[in-house]
């Protein structure tokens, strides 16, 4: 007997094939292609389908952002593709948390099918949200679905959203669970919402080793898992490990991961005699009419919504070389940070070019433009930090570039595995230079805040992002003890709120930054 394990992870919201940034897009990803490729492998293979979505489902694309923010609709109204797909389990994914708690458990409501959080604990050290795992029965096989996410989620959320819970680590939790399973159910399927920390091959660490990602850990000291899954770090992967089958399936639903077990039943026994892993392109899958047709009214919808008007620009705000953008102050980085520090009342500020698809704004701005530019949910928090602080995270940011045959390029470490560009950060408020010719941790040569130099000793009020602001992208200088404001708005709000205040806007740098490279 064969039985086959579909997944999907970081689907962040995406149904149709589109990423928002115009009308009528045909782009190779989606829950929609998704859909059809179930349907193609589900009528081919022969024995029994689980098929599991493993996290950050809620959150990411203007769909999701639109949904929220209408209570008429709310998480349901895309939940409900993941149920006509007919997912066995879902996983909850760091992102779920993102529109708050109560958002979190009216979406868990929605699913017509177990979700999963094995190492999220509340108070009372029980499951916070939905279960730990699931037992299914296909074909006379038991299987159980242990899901879990990674505990890094305190250093992202905002202290308040996830109060009285415990993120404990997925190794530890697999030792408590797995064995328990292994005596109740004939195949353990792990669906972890997080990646991997290690080479797979040489098992080299590939990042700092803080506990966001464990799944090498997890492969080296859990044994009887016959199956693993993962995610988070929006990576293709389909191999093997220790003789456990693993995949990654991408994001967006770019992918549909496929993990294959040969299986005897012998004597009342049931073993697994070899695995296979493939990830599946949905790139030529045609879309799920069904799928397109539940979501055709939302969907007007949300197109209509994002092209109202919002402001102009006079001058180019326009983005065409990201690095470009990161190197010389860029107007639209420059616009950022204005909007943080009009509404937090600080007159520091720091911000990011979140990744390489955004455009900036063409000279009408909307709504689109928003939330294409600016992807994430972020609220914003003041800090006071030390000059010393200040200085830490200057030289932690100009880490991410570095000069390989005299060019200046984003430092590889911090594209591969996972692309980091949104933890490079560029300031307002301050003067500095970053001499990238110098070694790390010595290339801020000149650093002044009101015409004077800083001092390690400098009280600062700096306005960032709540992710910044509580220590992501492990600057370990910033820490929610030090945070003194918060303004409980997202960021798309505020930016929205600003341009109608001030409808014209100019393309304008101060040119507070110099990056040198020779």
């Amino acid at each position: 007997m064969e039985l086959t394990i579909l997944a999907t992870s970081d689907l962040h919201g995406y149904i149709l094939p589109t990423n928002f940034t115009e009308r009528a897009m045909d782009l190779p990803f989606g829950a929609a292609r998704i859909a059809t490729k179930v349907k193609e492998i589900e009528s081919r293979v022969k024995g029994p389908v689980v098929k599991i979505e493993n996290g950050d489902f809620i959150q990411g694309s203007p769909l999701s952002y639109y949904v929220r923010k209408n209570a008429q609709h709310g998480a349901k109204a895309i939940i409900d593709v993941l149920n006509d797909i007919q997912y066995d389990a879902s996983v909850i994914g760091n992102h779920e948390f993102n529109y708050g708690i109560d958002y979190l458990e009216s979406a868990i409501s929605s699913y017509n099918h177990p979700v999963l959080a094995a190492n999220i604990l509340n108070e009372a050290g029980e499951v916070a949200f939905g279960q730990p795992y699931v037992i299914l029965e296909k074909e006379g096989i038991k299987i159980a679905v242990l899901g879990m996410v990674t505990q890094y989620i305190p250093h992202w959320e905002q202290p308040e959203t996830i109060r009285g819970l415990t993120f404990k680590s997925i190794v530890e939790t697999a030792k408590e669970y797995v064995p328990k399973l292994r005596a109740e159910a004939d195949i353990v399927i792990v669906a972890y919402h997080g990646g991997f920390e290690r080479d797979l091959v040489t098992g080299e660490p590939t990042e700092a080793l803080t506990g966001e990602n464990e799944g090498y850990a997890l492969l080296q000291e859990v044994t009887g898992i016959d199956a693993l899954i993962t995610g988070h770090q929006h990576r293709e992967i389909a191999t093997s490990v220790n003789g456990v089958p693993v995949i990654q399936p991408g994001f967006r639903g770019a992918f549909l991961g496929e993990i294959t077990l040969t299986i005897e039943q012998k004597n009342g026994e049931i073993k697994v005699l070899e695995s296979r892993a493939a990830i599946h392109s949905t790139a030529e899958t045609t879309v799920d009419q069904p799928t397109i047709q539940k979501m055709t009214a939302i969907s007007e919808e949300v197109e209509n919504w994002l092209d109202q008007t919002l402001g102009e620009v006079t001058g180019d705000m326009t983005i065409t070389d990201p690095n470009a953008a990161r190197l010389l102050e860029h107007p639209y980085i420059e616009f950022i940070n204005k909007v943080q520090m009009a509404a937090s009342g600080a007159d520091i500020s720091l911000t990011s070019l979140f990744n390489n698809d955004g455009k900036g704004f063409e000279s009408t701005i909307t709504m689109r433009d928003v939330l294409t530019n600016y992807i994430y949910p972020n609220t914003l928090a003041v800090l006071e930090i030390s000059g010393k602080d200040l200085r830490q995270a200057l030289e932690q940011t100009a880490t991410y570039f570095v000069i390989e045959a005299g060019e200046v390029i984003f430092n590889p470490k911090y594209v591969e595995p996972k692309p980091q560009y949104y933890n490079y950060d560029m300031y307002e408020g301050i003067e500095y230079v970053i001499d990238l010719t110098q070694p790390m941790g010595e290339r801020v040569t000149k650093l002044l805040y009101k015409g004077q130099p800083v001092k390690d000793t400098d009280r600062l009020q700096v306005v960032m992002n709540q992710y910044r602001g509580v220590g992501g992208g492990n600057y370990q200088m910033f820490s929610p003890d030090k945070i003194i404001k918060e303004i409980p708005i997202d960021m798309t709000e505020l930016i929205s709120d600003y341009l109608r205040k001030h409808p014209k806007i100019k393309a304008e740098t101060n040119n507070n930054f110099i990056i040198k490279r020779s």
